[in-house]
């Protein structure tokens, strides 16, 4: 096959891993010929492809292809692709990010590509925007979806939601979830002494790790105060936080305020390649974003063996089972937070049992594999 990826930029995330491993996937196991068309890798996350992470994947850059909204850089984009998908004949073009994705299946629907797939990796529009822009965005996806053929969610209520929404009808979905390279986590306690030593924790600690941003939405706050009683009820509980942004500065003042700082490690935003032995030293990987697909570093986790607790958002109750693979916890909520982790902290066979159910549930539905054999079969099925 002949098949062009279109996704606004390739920083480091999710959406952006998913989408270079399927690529790689395509061309190293199918011996297709691909084509990733994609923005400037522009934000704080930092460039993916940058990190010599693109290998073989042949790159068609559209310079004016950015996330936020600008009408003469937008149209701009929009010819651009069309030229690109044009001069390459796909048979498939599939599309990512709320920009790409409406920019890339346009073009692709003014081409007439016989295949076009989009992947809701996350809604654009959510509870927490302006009504205007919410209306806006929904629009804008209920668009683009009259022109593709078929789209792809990475968790069951990404489609629950789209189709509520009046996005498309459901028997327009299909969920494929999110793969990626196992191995590294399962190997990921390898990691576990090295790098706890060189955070400064002990043997007696219970580290509760979140990897996230430092932004808006992302929860952190929730987390602070819920860590005063943590700390109140297992002194030995230490909370690890991966990821950097904007509101890191506010943050350690809330810390600081609430006199929690000797119990708080910052590490900042680490590589792709780095998130297994960080995960390796952690005991739980906690999760309080108010928005999100599937949050990749739930599934990463359990697969290394670790329990989640995780606010009921989106994706997460397909992942995070309370009792199983950890515990659900209701957005917002900090006491019910708190009891959580009190009661992970508290108990290590508790945390054994549940990494162990993760790790033995998801590790083979989340191989990148795995994934690209089935939306390679969704695109046969499509040009069937």
């Amino acid at each position: 096959m002949r098949i062009a990826h279109v996704i606004t930029r390739m920083i480091v995330g999710g959406a952006q891993e998913n989408t270079l491993l399927c690529c790689q996937d395509l061309i190293r196991l199918y011996d297709d010929d691909v084509l990733l068309v994609t923005g400037p890798s522009l934000g704080p996350e930092g460039d993916l492809l940058g990190q010599g992470r693109g290998g073989d994947v042949p790159l068609a850059p559209v310079p004016e292809l950015r996330r936020a909204i600008h009408p003469w850089r937008d149209s701009h984009s929009y010819f651009a692709i069309k030229r690109i998908l044009r001069e390459f004949k796909p048979d498939v073009v599939h599309s990512h990010s709320a920009k790409g994705g409406v920019l890339g299946r346009m073009a692709a629907h003014a081409l007439r590509v016989p295949a076009i797939v989009h992947t809701v990796h996350g809604a654009p529009f959510h509870p927490y925007q302006g009504g205007a822009a919410r209306r806006l965005f929904r629009w804008c996806e209920s668009y683009a979806a009259r022109r593709c053929h078929a789209m792809v969610s990475v968790a069951d209520a990404m489609t629950e939601l789209m189709v509520d929404a009046g996005v498309a009808p459901r028997d327009k979905f299909t969920t494929i979830y999110s793969g990626m390279d196992v191995e590294p986590f399962l190997a990921a306690n390898d990691h576990r002494q090295r790098v706890r030593d060189e955070l400064g924790f002990s043997d007696q600690h219970v580290v509760i790790g979140k990897i996230a941003r430092l932004f808006h939405l992302k929860g952190h706050e929730y987390l602070v105060q819920a860590a005063r009683r943590v700390v109140q009820q297992c002194p030995n509980a230490r909370f690890l936080l991966v990821g950097d942004g904007l509101l890191r500065e506010k943050l350690q003042r809330q810390i600081a305020e609430a006199d929690l700082s000797e119990y708080f490690r910052f590490v900042g935003l680490v590589p792709p390649e780095q998130i297994p032995a960080m995960l390796g030293a952690m005991d739980v990987l906690v999760h309080v974003s108010l928005r999100e697909g599937l949050a990749r570093a739930l599934p990463q986790a359990l697969i290394a063996g670790k329990p989640v607790v995780s606010y009921d958002v989106d994706g997460t109750r397909e992942v995070a089972i309370t009792g199983e693979t950890g515990f659900l916890i209701p957005p917002k909520q900090v006491g019910p937070l708190a009891d959580a982790l009190i009661e992970l902290a508290s108990d290590v066979q508790l945390r054994e049992r549940m990494g162990q159910e993760g790790r033995g549930r998801f590790t083979e539905q989340f191989r990148h594999e795995t994934m690209t054999r089935q939306l390679r079969e969704l695109y046969e099925r499509l040009l069937g």
